[in-house]
């Protein structure tokens, strides 16, 4: 029986593995737990959360889905369904004090929680019941305007501490990516790895090394930033959707002419915030400057986007874009609920100008965990770059100027990090890795 549940409770996707102390053959083997739902099978599950009213369940119970499953729900039943996604990054945010959800107030360890437990019912004999510890994975540097990382920490340890695991620990995700990558090794060797989550852009440097047959490893430095894939995809809607919903626009307020405030569209640009968005006094502020906006429909038009939680849709349009920009010099954005206005072709240069500033920030963390631990680029032997975000091929270029081809590589961005936090849960110097 493993001793040890990895759980990378991620942005977008949450994996979670097991390391295979015995009968697996070989040092450093793991699986990962897989999750059978309505959706199919799969061993990651889309960070997202669905509540119906579900009256054979009785007055004011809810149906709760997961992952893709929750989608679903979402889709096939639009108006009834309350959605949520990436709860993760309302962790650190002190401003997050719970939300409605059909008259029931969550926190964020509740929405945590309900989330898991649709994980270990999905999973099934799976589940690991009879693990002794689980190492939970955690950004160097949590995303939000001001994250706080022990609000952070305590809403995790509340919400995990409700399993029953013996133990429970915190590794930084990029360290236990490091482990992922380093079972790989052939030789000593000096290792950066990025870590591109959905929230954040995380990095460690690790010095791997094998000892008596056993690889032993020494954290050398880490920095992080809460930037990453969702800031990308928030400069998309910044520039190609809020100006046709009214960003930029004035209303008349007595004998004043005044700018719509810009603090809605940020909200609105963070997809995932906007069933928040949906219940909150800003969106009943903005409801009331219709009448007097000087350009009322696309004030409607932004209201009619909200009401009808367009924001999975959205997410999806942009995604396709940023992807597809991945590999080709332009490509066609397609957002149907803008009519006219939701068919625009992006150029790739458009694109990288609109997140300029971002990648200046996450090359800026680089420089700080190589400077702080005074490590010249010639001194790391290999790179290894995991999530989605690292084929942008403007993050690319911040490794490429300075590290040579061959020392660079990927793999493993949906599993590298839970199975890494298996490996260090195994360890009998798991205290030498927590955070």
């Amino acid at each position: 029986m493993a001793e040890a549940l990895g759980l990378d409770f991620g942005t977008t996707n949450t994996v979670m593995a097991l390391a295979d102390s015995e009968g697996a053959g070989r040092p450093g083997a793991t699986h990962s737990v897989r999750f059978s739902s309505s959706a199919g099978t799969s061993d990651s599950m889309r960070t997202a959360l669905s509540f119906i009213k579900d009256r054979q369940l009785g007055a004011g119970a809810l149906k709760v889905e997961a992952g893709q499953a929750a989608i679903r729900a979402f889709i096939d039943n639009p108006g009834d369904c309350r959605f949520l996604q990436s709860i993760k990054t309302f962790a650190a945010s002190a401003l997050f004090q719970g939300t409605l959800i059909h008259a029931r107030r969550f926190q964020f360890e509740d929405l945590m929680e309900v989330f898991l437990r649709r994980l270990e019912v999905y999973a099934g004999d799976g589940w690991p019941s009879g693990a002794k510890r689980i190492v939970a994975g955690r950004p160097v540097h949590f995303a939000g305007a001001s994250p706080d990382p022990q609000l952070a920490m305590s809403r995790y340890n509340e919400a995990l501490s409700r399993f029953g695991f013996p133990e429970i620990h915190y590794v930084y995700e990029p360290v236990a990516a490091a482990f992922y990558f380093a079972q790989h090794l052939k030789q000593d060797a000096t290792v950066l790895v990025a870590d591109f989550g959905g929230g954040t852009t995380d990095y460690s440097l690790i010095r791997f090394e094998t000892r008596g047959g056993k690889l032993c490893a020494v954290p050398v430095g880490h920095s992080g930033v809460g930037i990453a894939g969702d800031q990308f995809d928030a400069r998309i809607i910044e520039h190609l959707v809020a100006p046709e919903i009214g960003k930029g626009s004035q209303f008349k307020s007595f004998d004043k002419v005044l700018d719509v405030p810009s603090n809605y569209y940020t909200s609105f640009s963070r997809w995932n915030q906007l069933s928040v968005f949906k219940s909150s006094r800003e969106y009943a502020d903005l409801k009331s400057l219709v009448r007097q906006s000087l350009e009322p429909d696309k004030l409607e038009l932004f209201i009619d986007l909200v009401e009808h939680d367009e924001g999975y849709p959205l997410y999806q349009a942009v995604s396709a874009t940023k992807m597809a920009l991945s590999s080709t010099e332009e490509a066609e954005f397609r957002f149907s609920p803008l009519g006219r206005a939701g068919e625009k072709s992006v150029k790739r240069t458009e694109f990288e100008g609109w997140i300029a500033e971002d990648l200046a920030r996450i090359e800026g963390a680089l420089d700080e965990v190589l400077t702080t631990t005074d490590t010249a680029p010639g001194e790391i032997d290999k790179v290894f770059l995991t999530g989605g975000t690292s084929f942008v091929p403007a993050v690319r270029r911040i490794f490429t100027d300075r590290f040579d081809a061959s020392r660079i590589e990927t793999g493993g961005e949906l599993v590298s990090i839970a199975h890494g936090l298996a490996l260090i849960g195994e360890r009998d110097d798991i205290a030498q890795w927590v955070a």
